[in-house]
C-alpha cells in the first residue's frame, strides 16, 4: 500500500467521482490513477468504488471507510512535514485562507499586505466563497483557515476562534423612497421594497430573516442575491432594489452614488470567526496571519482554543 494510491483515491472523490478531474488536478495521467487505484482494491480485497463499464459510479460500503481513514492518515503526513519544516524553514512555505467576498475585499488586503511584507517566501493563497463554503475548504483540507461572518452548519472537525462581529446596513440611490423612513428605519419599511442581499439572508436562520419572523412578517421574496458585495451594489444602483449589506463593505469614496442606513438596531450583530481543524498543525506563520487578522487571539489563546475540552468546544 502507498500513500500516493490513498491519494489518488481521495483525489477522485472530492472530484464527484470524476477520474479525469483528479487526474488534471494531480498533474498526471487518466489511466495511471485508474491502474493505482485498481492496485489498492485488490491488495485490500475490496472494491472502494463501484463502477459502470469504465466510469465510477459511486463509493461502496467499505470504501467510504477506506477513504476517511486515508484522509486522516495524508493529513497526519502533511503535519509532519510541517513539523519538520517549522524547524528547518520557519519563515517560508505556503498558506491558503478562506474567506467571503467582503471579507477579502475589504477587510483582508490591509493584513495580507502585512503578511507578505513579514513573510515574503510564503506562498499565500486567498480563496473565495460563502460562507458554509469556505467552512468546507477548511474541513476538506483545500485551505489552512477560513474567516466566516455567518452561523454555518456544523463541521465537527473543525474550532472556531471568535474575532468579534459586523452590523448590517441598508444602501440605496439617493433618490430612493426608502430615504424618507430613516428616522429610524423600521423592519416594516423594509418589507415595502424588494430586497437585494447574500444568498445566506435568505436562509431561514439568518439574522435578516429571524428579523422579519419577530416582526411577524414574511421575509419579501427573494428577487436577486449575490455572494459578491460588488455586484450586489451594482444591482442597488440599477435600482432593482433595496440593498443588504455588511456596513464595512460600504466606502463613502467608491460609493459616493449611493446612501448608507444603518440598520443595526433592526438585525442582530453577526459574528466573526477564524475557523480552523482541530487536527492540525499549525505553522508560526499561520498564528501570525491570525493575530495580525485578530490582535487578540494570540499563539496562546490559539492554542487554548483549538485543544480545549470537548465540553469546552468550539466547533461549528
Amino acid at each position: 500500500m502507498k500513500l500516493q494510491q490513498l491519494r489518488y483515491a481521495l483525489e477522485v472523490y472530492r472530484h464527484n467521482l470524476n477520474v479525469s478531474e483528479a487526474a488534471e488536478a494531480l498533474f498526471t495521467s487518466q489511466p495511471g490513477i485508474s491502474k493505482q487505484i485498481r492496485l489498492l482494491e485488490e491488495e485490500l480485497g475490496i472494491q472502494i468504488f463501484i463502477r459502470s463499464g469504465k466510469r465510477v459510479v459511486s463509493v461502496s460500503q467499505p470504501g467510504k471507510a477506506v477513504l476517511e481513514i486515508s484522509e486522516r492518515i495524508l493529513r497526519d503526513v502533511q503535519n509532519i512535514k510541517n513539523i519538520g519544516s517549522e524547524f528547518t524553514d520557519h519563515d517560508s512555505g505556503s498558506l491558503t485562507v478562506a474567506a467571503t467576498h467582503t471579507q477579502a475585499r475589504y477587510i483582508l488586503p490591509a493584513v495580507v499586505a502585512a503578511f507578505v511584507k513579514r513573510y515574503p517566501k510564503v506562498n499565500l493563497t486567498v480563496k473565495q466563497g460563502s460562507p458554509s463554503a469556505v467552512a468546507q475548504m477548511v474541513g476538506n483540507n483545500e485551505a489552512d483557515l477560513a474567516i466566516i461572518t455567518e452561523s454555518v452548519e456544523i463541521h465537527p472537525e473543525l474550532r472556531k476562534l471568535p474575532c468579534g462581529e459586523w452590523g448590517h446596513a441598508v444602501i440605496v440611490p439617493h433618490d430612493h423612497p426608502l430615504l424618507e423612513c430613516r428616522n429610524p428605519l423600521k423592519i416594516e419599511d423594509l418589507a415595502t421594497f424588494p430586497l437585494i442581499m447574500h444568498e445566506f439572508g435568505f436562509h431561514p436562520q439568518s439574522n435578516i430573516a429571524r428579523a422579519f419572523q419577530k416582526a411577524r412578517l414574511p421575509l419579501p421574496e427573494k428577487m436577486l442575491s449575490a455572494d459578491d458585495t460588488d455586484v450586489l451594489k451594482t444591482y442597488v444602483k440599477l435600482g432593482l432594489g433595496v440593498g443588504i449589506i455588511e456596513k464595512i463593505a460600504y466606502d463613502p469614496t467608491i460609493d459616493a452614488d449611493l446612501q448608507l442606513v444603518d440598520a443595526g438596531h433592526l438585525f442582530d450583530a453577526s459574528p466573526i470567526w477564524v475557523a480552523v481543524r482541530a487536527d492540525t498543525y499549525l505553522r508560526g506563520y499561520a498564528y501570525d496571519f491570525i493575530n495580525m487578522f485578530a490582535p487578540k487571539l494570540t499563539r496562546e489563546t490559539i492554542d487554548r482554543m483549538l485543544y480545549a475540552p470537548i465540553e469546552e468546544d468550539f466547533s461549528i
